[in-house]
């Protein structure tokens, strides 16, 4: 007798943290996009932000993304409710301790002194507010959390910066944010299960580090296997353009080999000079709309790109 399967759907929208709300201090990139991606997962998102700086042009927020770049800051903070608040002074105290009084996580990215100037220990915090949880942002873990440091810093010192090229992407800021939005769901688990809030530190640089990690295991060296060794997992000239080719799998491999007339009848082959010049040769006759309908054909993973 036949086993009846079935089958069930998933819910449109899953959002496991509808009903909490998130009290954010954090500026820049890392605490604002994982504050965005907390709301995207249903979070009450409240971010109290400083005053714009008085040379700024009117209407300016107080975040200095708004200042670098609107575009982002109207992106990462859309549908939040933004209030201006001078933390140093005592009505701007007050309007800080109001909001802290109906969150459940708060979210910093201030360095651990001024944490304290502000009175925002964990102590402090934690002996007023017990069931909040603080998730704060530093640069580096540790005796480090007061050096000063950004993104490109952080990637520097995990090898991923290669010669005067600036990273294309701010990795380590977006890693980060990946983690603190990790850590606020940790933080509610933590509060459901034992009523408390609890304190939990991610360092942008130990984010760059985890990245950084496919490199520290040898697999991007340069000669690597995804580090250039390998012809079918590079980058080549074509024709009118570019092509990223990542047939790195041996029937991938096997499939982009008997494409440009070779035999790969042993995977070491695809490491072989012969075998990068091949396949560079033949990339060069193409264009890119011819690429795209090979990849298509052949079942090969490409992609083309513009002319650099």
């Amino acid at each position: 007798m036949a086993t009846k399967i079935t089958h069930t759907t998933a819910p449109k929208t899953l959002l496991p943290l509808k009903g909490v709300r998130i009290l954010s201090l954090a500026l820049n990139l890392p605490g604002p996009a994982a504050l965005m991606r907390c709301k995207q997962m249903g979070a009450t998102c409240v971010k109290l932000e400083p005053p714009a700086h008085p040379s700024a042009p009117k209407g300016t927020p107080g975040d200095p993304m708004g200042l670098y770049n609107r575009s982002a800051y109207d992106t990462l903070q859309a549908g939040m409710r933004i209030a201006n608040v001078d933390l140093k002074s005592e009505k701007g105290q007050k309007s800080l301790h109001r909001e802290l009084a109906k969150a459940d996580v708060l979210l910093t990215s201030f360095r651990p002194s001024a944490m304290q100037k502000l009175g925002l220990d964990w102590k402090a915090l934690h002996k007023l507010y017990p069931a909040l949880s603080l998730v704060a942002i530093f640069g580096a873990p540790g005796e480090r959390a007061e050096e000063p440091g950004h993104d490109l810093t952080y990637l520097a010192e995990n090898d991923l910066v290669g010669g005067l090229e600036l990273p294309p992407t701010l990795y380590a800021d977006m890693g980060g944010s990946l983690m603190v939005s990790e850590a606020v769901l940790k933080a509610r688990l933590h509060q459901l299960q034992k009523g408390t809030g609890v304190r939990l530190d991610i360092a942008l640089s130990d984010a760059a580090a985890y990245l950084a990690l496919p490199r520290t295991w040898g697999l991007t060296k340069p000669g690597s296997a995804v580090g250039g060794g390998h012809a079918g997992y590079r980058v080549y000239p074509c024709k009118d353009g570019r092509v990223a080719v990542a047939a790195l799998e041996p029937h991938f491999a096997a499939a982009l080999g008997q494409t440009v007339g070779l035999k790969v009848s042993n995977i070491m082959a695809m490491f072989a000079p012969e075998t990068h010049a091949a396949i560079a040769g033949f990339l060069l006759t193409q264009t890119r709309m011819q690429l795209d309908q090979l990849a298509t054909d052949k079942d090969i993973p490409l992609l083309t790109m513009g002319v650099a």
